[in-house]
């Protein structure tokens, strides 16, 4: 049984689905549980909205949940785009609503989107990563109230270089991100939007994962990060087998922000 944890509708502004048309595909896959993690991105310079309203959010997994409770249980989520500025809104945001799970991720730093490229304009590829990686562990330090850190190494999906660079670059910061997740009791997902982006590796890749599970850590999620029903539990029975063959015995799944191992 596979569990799908990142998972856009129209909800968001980049996805033009509609949330039940997510259901039935899933369904159709025979996926045992799924979650919603519709994007909240707060304070970015381009100024485009990339707020939810809440309340209706919550209305449609509500009804939805009811409407297909027989056939498939589905999870109330976010995606929270964190930048240091906008801690506290995204504390509140998570404090306030009934989520069963949220993502942690950063899409932008002071305010600069990654995806727009603008970013990386005057830096180094390297120092564009080593930024992106300290921002990271800056965020993990300072924010608590998240299960799971979201496409932990994005940094490698943008930038346009020919290579990705190698993790060990930036292996002190990266197991001191990994540290404090698992010593703040949250974990990391595996996110299979690598193989629509043409990564060469997992994301993240198969060190940091290797890294994450030698320093002792065991919650751990699926996503597809689909934003179309053709991209649904992607590539999981590969994940799944991956997953046990590192020495992985179970899958996470939430429910009121307090995870529950599955076998796998």
């Amino acid at each position: 049984m596979f569990y799908d944890y990142h998972m856009h509708s129209s909800f968001s502004n980049d996805s033009k689905t509609d949330m039940e048309d997510m259901i039935k595909k899933s369904i159709d896959l025979g996926l045992k549980e799924i979650c919603f993690t519709d994007h909240v991105d707060y304070d970015l310079a381009n100024d485009f909205d990339w707020g939810i309203d809440y309340d209706k959010y919550f209305e449609k997994l509500d009804f939805f949940k009811s409407k297909y409770a027989n056939q498939i249980s589905i999870k109330k989520g976010i995606e929270l785009g964190l930048q240091k500025q906008i801690i506290t809104k995204c504390s509140n945001d998570a404090n306030k609503y009934p989520f069963d799970f949220i993502i942690c991720s950063l899409h932008a730093i002071d305010r600069i989107d990654l995806y727009f490229g603008e970013f990386f304009k005057d830096k180094t590829q390297h120092q564009a990563y080593e930024a992106y990686f300290k921002e990271l562990y800056n965020i993990v330090k300072n924010y608590k109230d998240y299960s799971v850190l979201g496409h932990l190494d994005l940094v490698k999906r943008y930038g346009d270089y020919k290579n990705i660079l190698d993790d060990s670059l930036f292996s002190d910061i990266i197991e001191a991100i990994l540290k404090q997740v698992i010593q703040d009791g949250k974990g990391i997902e595996i996110n299979t939007s690598c193989y629509r982006y043409n990564l060469p590796d997992l994301t993240p890749s198969r060190s940091i994962i290797n890294m994450y599970k030698d320093l002792g850590g065991e919650i751990i999620t699926t996503g597809s990060d689909s934003h179309h029903p053709s991209q649904i539990a992607y590539q999981f029975d590969y994940i799944y087998s991956y997953l046990k063959e590192v020495g992985f015995n179970h899958v996470c799944k939430f429910t009121n922000m307090k995870p529950e191992f599955v076998n796998i």
